[in-house]
């Protein structure tokens, strides 16, 4: 809302459309608005934005990245080699799954190079938007790969398994390597 009442405040006075790089340096911080009244009503809705505003996007990186942390240590108890995508961002690589597997391992008969962890539900729209902008990437420079929905998806778009790309709701538990099956005991 805060963007649609900015934008139509900038357009009466400037008689013009604002750009989209303005409109979101003002959101960001809206003591650049000209108008103090707007400026102020602007950074209360931004704040208590309970689907978009910062303090959600602080809440959601720290929930992913508490995922992120609870599968590496899944990773370390089930003794498997990876490198971490913070690790591959130091030598260069610009997209990267959370961990490549040094040694693939099979996941349901699949081979799995690497592994994403999405603390999300797996909707329609996101799942194609992360395909087209992460998991096919990834798939191209890496291999096949696990993706995990930790907080579940539509079982109809896990459709391109047969392709390289898996996807689960947990840390798999029939895991086989090299050396033999680390099935759940």
């Amino acid at each position: 809302m805060a963007r649609i009442v900015l934008e139509r405040f900038l357009q009466e006075k400037e008689q013009a459309i604002p750009s989209k790089t303005l409109i979101n340096s003002m959101l960001r911080d809206p003591s650049q608005i000209p108008n103090g009244v707007l400026a102020n009503q602007v950074y209360q809705c931004t704040v208590n934005d309970c689907c978009y505003g910062p303090l959600v996007d602080c809440i959601k990186h720290a929930i992913g990245h508490e995922h992120e942390v609870l599968l590496r240590e899944m990773l370390l108890e089930k003794n498997l080699s990876f490198i971490a995508e913070d690790q591959l961002r130091a030598k260069g690589y610009d997209k990267t799954p959370d961990f490549i597997l040094e040694v693939p391992v099979a996941v349901e008969g699949h081979i799995i190079h690497w592994i994403e962890s999405k603390a999300s539900f797996g909707d329609e729209s996101s799942h194609q938007a992360y395909l087209q902008d992460q998991f096919w990437s990834y798939w191209n420079r890496f291999g096949p790969g696990l993706v995990i929905y930790w907080y579940g998806f539509i079982e109809e778009l896990d459709c391109h398994r047969e392709r390289g790309i898996l996807l689960k709701d947990c840390f798999p538990t029939d895991i086989v390597t090299l050396r033999h099956s680390m099935a759940q005991r």
